[in-house]
């Protein structure tokens, strides 16, 4: 690490040093918000059942640029694995290790400085910036992000531009933003049967085999055939379960869960029917439990993919990509009150790994490619 470290990767060591496993705070968002404070913005807490939420805003009229993220990170498992102690942030070779190095305390603390350096430069720039984070990202997801896109839509704020700061990168920092996101779409499917003897088949009915036939049309369906920036949808069982145990008992319930990924073009309503048609079509007799818990959004090449993606290629000399892979992120609920959300942060091939680690030359050009996008989009010469 130099022997002075940079703005940026100061105040990203200072995040990774807390311990902010989902969804303690550790003292994140005090440290954010009084960065916050001190350049104007107006900062409120929208904490719920536990989970630590910061709405962030530096002034009242549109256009609205929202930087995204989260402080909590996953559990480090053992320390011992780990060749640093996971809340100690350590340099090594080029590298910076801790938890939370790449998912996302760096992008957290390029947001801040980003920040600072633009309002320094341009403080009556057009427009406002905010800053949404919570602590409930890597759980369950029900008390963070969501719940804040609900108060503000209930008082009626809108963003238009959304920055989330996962590490979308691949293989070098800004390679690839996420112009969007698959839905996904969960269902535990229970099929009945009438449990017997194995000896007496014709005294039972077995589950499995009345789904097999089931089971092997919707693998084969193609729901749909994605579009420029979605995949066609999939859909995966995830685990089947059926049978007491025993070699000679027919079961009288299987219970098989799947998972649809599905792109925008399909909808969560049509795929329920879809699967219920196919089941009906066998003659089973079942019930389903569904779970939609997330929605596609998508983000095409207007203002914000532009600044970005230019921001991108004058800092780092990259043509990035655009991608909608990979899991559900916020962006998925800050859509609701955003017309254009990407994502892009540092390289994710470490994250939730052991010795998770970011480049440390990584960290400051990420912060440059932030601030040259508000300037950009909220700069009063553009």
């Amino acid at each position: 690490m130099p022997d002075t470290p940079t703005p940026t990767l100061a105040l990203a060591c200072e995040l990774i040093s807390r311990p902010s496993v989902t969804p303690d705070d550790a003292g994140c968002l005090a440290l954010i918000a009084e960065r916050l404070q001190a350049l104007g913005f107006t900062c409120e807490r929208l904490d719920r059942a536990g989970v630590s939420n910061l709405w962030a805003r530096r002034g009242q009229a549109a256009p609205v640029l929202c930087f995204a993220g989260h402080t909590d990170v996953v559990p480090p498992g053992p320390a011992d694995a780990w060749q640093t102690p996971p809340f100690v942030p350590t340099p090594i070779d080029g590298m910076l290790y801790g938890r939370g190095a790449a998912d996302m305390k760096s992008s957290l603390a390029a947001f801040v400085t980003a920040i600072e350096r633009f309002a320094a430069a341009c403080p009556d720039h057009a427009g406002s910036i905010a800053v949404l984070l919570t602590s409930d990202e890597e759980g369950i997801a029900t008390d963070g992000t969501v719940k804040v896109v609900e108060a503000l839509a209930a008082r009626g704020e809108r963003l238009d531009y959304c920055i989330v700061g996962e590490p979308t990168s691949v293989n070098t920092l800004g390679d690839m933003i996420k112009n969007g996101r698959r839905g996904s779409l969960s269902g535990t499917l229970r099929v009945k049967g009438q449990q017997g003897h194995v000896a007496y088949p014709q005294l039972a009915r077995n589950p499995i085999h009345a789904f097999a036939p089931a089971l092997a049309e919707l693998a084969a369906m193609r729901w749909d055939e994605g579009n420029e920036f979605f995949p066609p949808t999939t859909w995966q069982v995830s685990n089947i379960h059926a049978g007491t145990g025993a070699n000679n008992v027919i079961p009288g319930v299987c219970e098989v869960m799947f998972n649809f990924r599905f792109a925008s073009v399909s909808s969560a309503d049509e795929l329920q029917r879809r699967t219920c048609a196919v089941l009906d079509r066998h003659g089973l007799e079942y019930e389903i439990d569904w779970h939609l818990s997330g929605k596609p959004f998508i983000t095409g090449r207007g203002r914000l993919v532009g600044a970005l993606s230019a921001a991108i290629r004058d800092t780092l000399g990259v043509d990035t990509e655009l991608s909608t892979s990979g899991g559900t992120s916020d962006g998925r609920f800050i859509a609701d009150i955003c017309a254009e959300v990407v994502e892009f942060g540092p390289v994710n091939a470490s994250i939730h790994k052991v010795n998770e680690c970011i480049a440390i030359d990584a960290v400051e050009p990420l912060s440059v490619v932030y601030e040259r996008t508000l300037q950009a989009l909220l700069g009063r010469n553009t």
